[in-house]
């Protein structure tokens, strides 16, 4: 049987650009080569498209050849660029390891939709809103979900747009409504502190959330599969010593959390790891997601759960949360990696 041609993206021009590249080294460690043909193309931070051979730490300064991914259905996958002449590589399928800004937010996704090449992962609707907060929160509170209470600020707008800073439920988040990993994100104690959190806030984006701190246990949940058709991870726990989780911000993410440990399973009652699973899989379909991506949500002490936000290409290096839940449920990284990449041809059959 032929391998299928797999066009793996990673890298990326924001601020994740370097969680991808951990995130696309722990794909190629996995991914059954028995099965697949890899096409690996880099982005590199100045946004230039490049077919390497691989994710390896020094990745741009090997050996390497312009590419492009050609909106041309006729053309369906790239075309390497070489002495003023391109040669085509027809591909099967598409797995983007990319996360944030041009990755996960639907930009990446609108281009394959335009090449008609199957992708693994979220469509352009369902990445642009789970990417942009205060837009998640809208469609999954219509949808009967609890979120938390939260004020948007807009371009131009300051914290008085929203009322009276001085009567704000505080603590409060103040956070970029469209970015990932906890960059640009602060905790707020007082008034005092909202101009300095906003301005942190906006060096990622500018539209701004703040957000009530909701007191409550960090509980994640990682969902494959398209439709009713979901499974999920095991149910993980986010046990803070101090502070608030910051994910892939420490100077060695690899050796752990500064002031986290993941608990997996999550050292939560049965009942509600169950109730978390399944309003994991409502905001899931709420939101119109397909393939994958890791629904994070809160547990207060009555029970009750509230979503946090979702994330439609959760990393995937060696210390992410997304492959130790699965891992806990006896998916392996190759058997997710497996079934991640029929559920997008399955997806594109129907």
């Amino acid at each position: 049987m032929s391998k299928l041609k797999v066009g793996i993206i990673f890298g990326g021009v924001f601020e994740e650009h370097p969680v991808s590249v951990k995130s696309a080294q722990e794909v190629a460690k996995h991914l059954d080569a028995d099965r697949y043909e890899t096409y690996w193309i880099g982005i590199t931070k100045s946004g230039d498209w490049r077919l390497c051979d691989g994710p390896a730490a020094s990745w741009e300064d090997g050996a390497h050849r312009p590419v492009v991914l050609s909106p041309d259905r006729s053309v369906h996958g790239l075309l390497v660029l070489a002495d003023g002449h391109y040669e085509t590589i027809r591909l099967d399928v598409v797995l983007p390891v990319l996360h944030g800004k041009l990755g996960e937010d639907g930009a990446t996704q609108g281009l394959l939709e335009l090449s008609g090449i199957p992708y693994v992962g979220c469509d352009v609707q369902s990445s642009a809103l789970c990417m942009d907060k205060s837009l998640a929160y809208t469609v999954v509170a219509d949808a009967g979900i609890r979120t938390p209470t939260f004020w948007t600020l807009f371009p131009g707008d300051t914290v008085q747009t929203v009322g009276d800073p001085g009567v704000l439920p505080y603590p409060v988040f103040v956070k970029p409504a469209r970015s990932g990993s906890s960059f640009g994100v602060s905790k707020v104690t007082s008034a005092a502190e909202l101009d300095e959190a906003v301005a942190t806030a906006r060096q990622y984006d500018d539209k701004v959330l703040i957000e009530e701190g909701v007191v409550a246990e960090e509980i994640g949940c990682a969902i494959l599969g398209n439709g009713s058709d979901l499974i999920t991870g095991e149910v993980d726990h986010v046990a803070l010593s101090h502070g608030f989780f910051k994910i892939h911000q420490e100077d060695a993410p690899e050796t752990g959390s500064e002031n986290a440990t993941f608990i997996v399973p999550a050292d939560i009652p049965a009942e509600a790891r169950e109730l978390v699973k399944a309003e994991a899989q409502r905001v899931y379909r709420a939101l119109g997601c397909r393939g994958l991506a890791r629904v994070d949500m809160f547990l207060k002490a009555d029970g009750t759960v509230v979503l946090n936000e979702v994330n439609t290409l959760p990393g995937l290096t060696s210390y992410s949360r997304y492959p130790r839940m699965m891992a806990a449920a006896g998916i392996s990284m190759t058997e997710f990696l497996d079934r991640a990449v029929a559920l997008a041809l399955e997806e594109t059959a129907r």
